[in-house]
């Protein structure tokens, strides 16, 4: 059967976004066909905001994080759609002028932070190459006092300016990603899964220092990870992801208290109470579909339980049905 589709999908309009993301497709080229990593996403970032992504593994959230960087490599490629910061869309900019935005507009704190720390450099040599691929005089004065004060602004001694990597804790080098990261104050701070390494109590603390930094900058935050708990304490919107489509955004206590997609709810419903007693954890039935071969309609109808016959042939719309909450499922198709 020929899939019907909706009109393109709604943008979110909003007036004060840092970064505003309209129609965003990315593909992964193989020779079976196209992998629909990220298909047709739409969200506003607002200044100052912290706006976490999360979802099942495969579902987009990462390869959502390197497009807004313009860092998906061969056989990935950006299909359409647009990203504005702060007015300027990032995709229609040169490779020169994008290694230009990085890191001095928008920043990213890698999962991985030994991956992303030369192990043979020390960490002082890592800020003045940042600094240099940016056109800062590196041997003006203050530029050593520049680098402690950074260390210094994420709970770091500035004294492990003058270390190797592999002489700090696991806590420690993702501090100095954090420091790296805000090294020129850029507006947006994309966080990828930041914590995933580390025990809960050095998660907390690594959070509260990006907490702390952000807004001391006043930028906007980008959470992208797995740990609903660590979303509900950190950020103020939350963005669910599915088989590379956004199926609901909304403020972080509607999102737990209220969900509205039937995804969202199981998503919810899987979590553990300390409330009310569960004999067992309530998982999602099914998995997720493929990417290369996607189920025609609502990406979610082979394990909905609220299934309706056009959900296997129409793709739902992204609209807003409540105030800041957004929901793509054709229960709430009348709210539009």
């Amino acid at each position: 059967m020929v899939e019907e589709t909706l009109s393109t999908e709604q943008t979110e309009v909003e007036t004060d976004a840092t970064l505003q993301v309209r129609d965003l497709h990315v593909y992964f080229h193989t020779a079976a066909g196209a992998v629909k990593a990220v298909n047709g996403v739409n969200f506003a970032l607002k200044k100052g905001e912290r706006f976490g992504l999360v979802g099942e593994s495969g579902s987009g959230k990462s390869t959502i994080a390197l497009s807004l960087l313009r860092l998906i490599k061969p056989p990935g490629r950006i299909e359409g759609g647009q990203v504005f910061l702060n007015g300027v869309d990032l995709v229609s900019l040169t490779e020169e002028e994008m290694r230009r935005k990085r890191l001095d507009e928008i920043a990213l704190v890698a999962q991985g932070a030994m991956n992303s720390l030369n192990p043979v450099r020390r960490i002082r040599d890592q800020f003045m190459l940042a600094f240099q691929d940016h056109g800062i005089d590196v041997k003006r004065s203050g530029i050593n006092d520049h680098i402690g004060d950074l260390l210094s602004r994420v709970g770091l001694s500035r004294d492990v300016a003058d270390m190797f990597p592999h002489e700090l804790s696991g806590g420690m080098k993702q501090r100095v990603c954090i420091a790296l990261a805000i090294s020129l104050s850029p507006s947006v701070i994309i966080a990828d899964e930041p914590t995933s390494a580390l025990d809960v109590v050095v998660q907390w603390q690594v959070m509260d220092t990006l907490r702390r930094v952000q807004e001391d900058l006043g930028a906007s935050v980008i959470l992208i990870g797995h740990d609903m708990g660590l979303m509900a304490q950190f950020v103020d919107r939350l963005g669910v992801m599915y088989a590379g489509r956004l199926v609901e955004i909304a403020k972080v206590k509607d999102m737990f208290g209220d969900p509205l997609h039937p995804y969202g709810q199981m998503l919810i419903a899987s979590l553990p109470s300390l409330e009310v007693k569960q004999d067992r954890l309530q998982g999602i039935p099914g998995i997720t579909p493929s990417l290369l071969n996607p189920p025609s309609g609502c990406p979610f109808h082979t394990r909905c339980p609220k299934m309706m016959e056009h959900c296997k042939t129409v793709t739902p719309v992204l609209q807003e049905v409540r105030e800041d909450h957004w929901v793509a499922c054709h229960l709430y198709e009348e709210a539009k």
